[in-house]
C-alpha cells in the first residue's frame, strides 16, 4: 500500500477557488496531482448528492472551495455551501460512514494561488493519512 496514491475531487468555485488553481498553475506552485478539479459556477451551486457520487464511484476524498466570506459573486452562495458542507460531513462522520479527514472545505480567492497549492498538498496529505476508501465504493459487476 506503500505506491498507494488517494483521488480526490475538488469542486471549485468558478470565480475564485478555480482562478486559485490556475494562478498556481500559471505560477508553477508545486502540489500534488491527485486532485481532479470540477468547475462550479458557485460554491454554493454544491448539492450533497454531488459529494456522495464522488465518494461512491471511487474518490477517496472530496475538496470544497469558494469565495472569502463577503466576496461571492452570488452575493452569499458560499456560506449556503458552508452550510450545507458542514451538516453533510458531521453526519457523515457522526454515522461512521466516513472517516474524519476525508472532507475538505475552504475559501481560496482568486488571488491566492500560494494558498491553493498548499492546501491542496494539507488535502493530500489528510486523505493520504485516512488511507483507501472503504465506504460508499460501487461495486464492479463481475464478467461471467
Amino acid at each position: 500500500m506503500s505506491d498507494w496514491e488517494p483521488k480526490i475531487i475538488a469542486f471549485l468555485c468558478n470565480w475564485c477557488s478555480y482562478g486559485a488553481a490556475d494562478l498556481a498553475g500559471v505560477s508553477r506552485f508545486q502540489y500534488p496531482a491527485n486532485i481532479r478539479i470540477i468547475r462550479l459556477p458557485c460554491s454554493g451551486r454544491i448539492n450533497p448528492k454531488f459529494i456522495l457520487a464522488a465518494l461512491r464511484h471511487g474518490a477517496d476524498g472530496v475538496w470544497v472551495s469558494g469565495c472569502h466570506p463577503g466576496d461571492c459573486h452570488y452575493i452569499e452562495g458560499n456560506m449556503y455551501a458552508r452550510r450545507k458542507f458542514a451538516l453533510l460531513k458531521s453526519q457523515l462522520e457522526y454515522t461512521g460512514i466516513l472517516e474524519p479527514g476525508r472532507l475538505h472545505f475552504s475559501w481560496i480567492s482568486s488571488a491566492e494561488g500560494t494558498k491553493f497549492a498548499e492546501m491542496a498538498r494539507h488535502v493530500v496529505e489528510s486523505v493520504k493519512a485516512a488511507g483507501p476508501a472503504r465506504h460508499f465504493i460501487k461495486k464492479q459487476a463481475e464478467v461471467a
